[in-house]
């Protein structure tokens, strides 16, 4: 058999694919600990500024916990989802990856799973930390459904403007200035709903910003599967 009669590589299931690299991704983290240790001293500081910056009673603080919460989640998030496309690049890894013979939607779905999963470790370590600083009781069920709702939403947007942030060199610039905004149909709702679990409110008073964010993680997941291919042949 001649080499241009040699059978093409079999594609590799997408769900594969996905898991693969979520597998590679949190097993290089768990080695290296970069950018889970870099996204937690950056929330670490971003909540002694509200701290001490906030000189505010405590039924004051009650009412803006939600909003210093999602505000934690941000800044340090934009940070990890700026890493992990950049170790990819910079490391060569990123070309290994498109050439490999899967969809590369996989891409966008392992990298996504795997940002969510890194969000909510530093969440799980984030909420106690505010909840002492701010005396405020935040290990409530809704919340943490809030909290993984408004991360996937955030993540799912997030990655695929990380992946094309990536091949610019203005790009640690680039994804915020990006991303803030678009980020924002799902920062809106998910205060609202965390202030609505975390003051005991009605589940009438906030079901539709649940619903909106549930509504926006689904458009930006579609979104960035459908668009992911297009960025990267880009």
């Amino acid at each position: 058999m001649t080499a241009s009669q040699a059978p093409a590589p079999r594609e590799t299931p997408l769900w594969r694919a996905m898991l693969a690299i979520v597998w590679k991704d949190l097993t290089a983290e768990w080695r290296s600990r970069e950018l889970l240790s870099s996204m937690m001293v950056f929330a670490l500081s971003v909540i002694f500024i509200f701290n001490f910056a906030l000189e505010l009673d405590a039924r004051t603080r009650a009412t803006v916990i939600g909003g210093v919460l999602w505000s934690t989640f941000t800044f340090a998030g934009t940070l990890g989802l700026n890493r992990s496309m950049a170790a990819e690049k910079d490391r060569g890894a990123l070309d290994g990856l498109l050439l490999a013979p899967m969809d590369r939607s996989a891409i966008y779905l392992g990298k996504v799973l795997a940002n969510w999963l890194f969000m909510l470790f530093m969440a799980a370590l984030v909420v106690p930390l505010v909840s002492v600083f701010y005396n405020q009781n935040l290990f409530s069920p809704g919340l943490w459904g809030v909290i993984a709702l408004g991360s996937l939403g955030y993540v799912a947007v997030g990655t695929l403007l990380a992946a094309m942030a990536v091949q610019a060199r203005t790009r640690d610039m680039l994804l915020p200035i990006l991303l803030l905004p678009l980020v924002l149909p799902v920062l809106i709702p998910a205060v609202r709903a965390s202030m609505g679990f975390l003051r005991g409110l009605p589940w009438e008073d906030f079901a539709g910003a649940v619903h909106l964010l549930v509504a926006t993680d689904l458009i930006f997941l579609a979104v960035g599967y459908m668009l992911f291919d297009t960025v990267m042949a880009e």
